[in-house]
């Protein structure tokens, strides 16, 4: 016999419903296929009363912080809220987490849960992952956690995160793994119709490479040139005589004012405009590279799979026409 694990999510209001229930319902199911009740299953509210989430449905809790469960919780879930980036702390969850995490065998957050445990100090000098939209803002605003913007789900140690929403029901099933062996979780992504390991990291879904020009007005203007014309001979000294500079200082200034080289600020350009034509599904991968300003396909794929983390062909199956 197995021994039944106790798997805690706390929710606060306005949580963000898949980030509960798709957790739950892989847990769930792997206590269908393993055929015993492998994890035992608990809402925790901030609060008495319900949970009202993000999409106006309520949630009953099964107890609230301090409240005792009568069993000890072997891993603990902070669930994500859209707006956890700007909420202000919670005294009283923050220090339910710092006494309960050291008892749990595992800790972690789905999306930005991960600004709760930050704003509790449990995830300093560890490396996690978020939501890739603002994975930045918890960087900057905690610089001693080390933030991975690309992967889907990270274990650190005792610590597991998952990127978003969606991304909660692939740590899930990578925590049945872990528990219950790869058969177990593999029968319960068959039977939940989704990726046992999904392929590509979050870079794939990011639009991060269509921010707006930065840096003084005729830097936006480069910027701007370079987008508009991403298949042109982009290289330092073209774009140093748009501005009458030396390549020497031109290159030094834009990456003071932009925050990446010229030639990685290009690169990102080209590949999103690869991607809008992926996504149109009409051209080749050999007129994509043609387009965007790549010697051949064989160095589209490269930068593609570099910066969005599958190849152009991968890409195109999955969105093609999506912008239809």
């Amino acid at each position: 016999m197995r021994t039944t694990k106790t798997i805690a999510i706390l929710a606060m209001p306005g949580v963000q419903l898949l980030d509960v229930s798709g957790p739950l319902d892989v847990f769930a199911e792997a206590n269908v296929q393993a055929r015993t009740e492998a994890y035992r299953l608990r809402v925790i509210a901030s609060q008495p009363g319900a949970i009202r989430s993000s999409s106006g449905v309520r949630l009953m809790p099964d107890a609230v912080i301090d409240e005792d469960l009568g069993e000890p919780i072997h891993t603990l879930l902070v669930a994500g809220t859209p707006h956890a980036a700007s909420a202000a702390s919670n005294v009283d969850v923050t220090e339910w987490l710092r006494k309960l995490t050291p008892k749990a065998r595992r800790f972690g957050s789905v999306c930005s849960g991960a600004f709760v445990l930050t704003q509790a100090g449990l995830l300093n000098g560890r490396r996690v992952t978020m939501h890739w939209a603002v994975a930045d803002q918890l960087a900057q605003a905690f610089p001693a956690v080390q933030v991975d913007a690309d992967a889907i789900h990270v274990r650190d140690g005792r610590l597991r995160t998952a990127a978003g929403v969606t991304a909660g029901l692939d740590l899930s099933l990578a925590l049945v793994e872990e528990d219950l062996g790869r058969e177990i979780a593999m029968k319960v992504a068959a039977q939940l119709v989704m990726f046992f390991k999904r392929p590509g990291g979050q870079m794939q879904f990011s639009r991060k490479g269509e921010a707006a020009p930065t840096g003084r007005s005729a830097l936006q203007e480069v910027q701007r040139w370079i987008a508009a014309n991403p298949a042109e001979d982009h290289n330092v000294a073209n774009l140093a005589g748009r501005m009458s500079l030396s390549p020497r200082h031109f290159a030094r200034l834009f990456t003071q004012e932009v925050g990446a080289t010229p030639a990685a600020w290009v690169e990102g350009i080209r590949v999103s405009a690869a991607r809008r034509l992926l996504e149109a599904g009409d051209a080749t991968p050999k007129q994509v590279a043609a387009q965007c300003g790549f010697a051949d396909a064989d160095t589209l794929r490269r930068a593609f799979q570099r910066q969005v983390g599958i190849t152009p062909a991968e890409y195109r199956k999955r969105y093609a026409h999506a912008i239809d």
